[in-house]
């Protein structure tokens, strides 16, 4: 079995130092581009792989951040991810992953320990309902820790899009077009995202002296909304209908015309993600557009800095766009 290739048999086929070596190794800035050039060149024909281990010891770093997601292919975990990833890249960074079910029960400290085992500098944690420690949880010293949530938290940045926010614009447009009968429907009820949906339109509702008629709860999936939307179509007063997200707005709306009444015609539907495009043709369905890509780039940032001596929490909202369609009448 042949010896690996060391430091040394690069150093000799380049004809420069050791140190050389490894400036070139770790991209340190004192080494001319010509000398770069004739160490990469030598490192490629020898098939020399850099002892990674050792440089972590060496800096105190590993280049690799952790990342904890629940189902990544709920809309919008893909876009976060790709922030995430582009941001890693741009760093020189790697990212090690773990993906749960959205139901599944989640230990901030559990997951702390599992990331503590590995070669990570931080840690971002996705969560789509809230941790059963998140109160009392408190990140490790030194590991940079990120959460992605509308939760507050007291010893980590917190960064999501503005779930509450959201509803607030929604509910902003339906009452300036005269709309003051607008029905809920929610996601599971273990979502925070539909947990603070529901906050922003019933404190809309409820600034306006209107009482709000308890929701109907989806799965996320349109036929949820279908089902939502058929119980819905007999209610007489309702004008609009706020869905917690694009594609159970679209199953109400089915379900709404169906029963004989249009939309908008007779009823206002909004959704929320923005998530049709490409898959419904023509799509129409007013609602609200997040920036999740952002949302991935701006939370590793925050996971690097995270460790730092001196760092100050932040509680990051990053607001949503009103995409006006025409699922929406003015019925002043």
């Amino acid at each position: 079995m042949h010896r690996p290739v060391s430091a040394a048999d690069v150093a000799r086929a380049a004809g420069v130092s050791q140190q050389t070596v490894s400036r070139v190794v770790n991209r340190q800035p004192n080494v001319s581009e010509k000398t770069r050039l004739a160490v990469t060149r030598a490192m490629e024909e020898l098939g020399f792989r850099p002892n990674f281990a050792g440089r972590s010891l060496r800096s105190g770093r590993y280049h690799s951040v952790g990342l904890t997601i629940y189902n990544i292919t709920q809309y919008g975990n893909l876009s976060t991810l790709d922030g995430i990833a582009t941001a890693a890249r741009e760093h020189g960074y790697a990212i090690t992953m773990e993906e749960e079910r959205d139901d599944s029960p989640v230990s901030l400290e559990a997951t702390t320990r599992r990331m503590l085992a590995l070669p990570v500098d931080a840690m971002i944690v996705s969560m789509s309902i809230k941790a059963e420690d998140f109160d009392v949880f408190r990140p490790a010293q030194g590991l940079g820790c990120v959460l992605l949530t509308m939760y507050p938290h007291p010893g980590c940045t917190t960064i999501d899009s503005d779930q509450y926010g959201c509803s607030r614009l929604v509910m902003n447009h339906l009452l300036s077009h005269g709309h003051r009968e607008v029905r809920f429907v929610a996601g599971p009820s273990y979502s925070v995202d539909s947990t603070f949906r529901e906050k922003g339109w019933r404190d809309a509702l409820e600034e306006q002296g209107i009482e709000a008629v308890e929701p109907l709860a989806g799965d996320w999936a349109a036929d949820s909304g279908y089902e939502a939307g058929a119980a819905l179509a007999t209610d007489a007063s309702m004008t609009a209908v706020y869905a917690a997200n694009d594609q159970m707005a679209l199953g109400v709306i089915a379900a709404l015309e169906d029963a004989g009444r249009q939309v908008p015609e007779d009823v206002s539907v909004v959704g929320v993600d923005d998530s049709l495009g490409g898959t419904v043709p023509r799509n129409r369905l007013t609602t609200v557009r997040f920036d999740m890509f952002q949302r991935g780039t701006r939370a590793f940032e925050e996971a690097l800095k995270a460790g730092e001596p001196g760092y100050e929490v932040q509680d990051i909202r990053i607001p949503g766009t009103l995409i006006e369609r025409s699922t929406v009448r003015d019925i002043r």
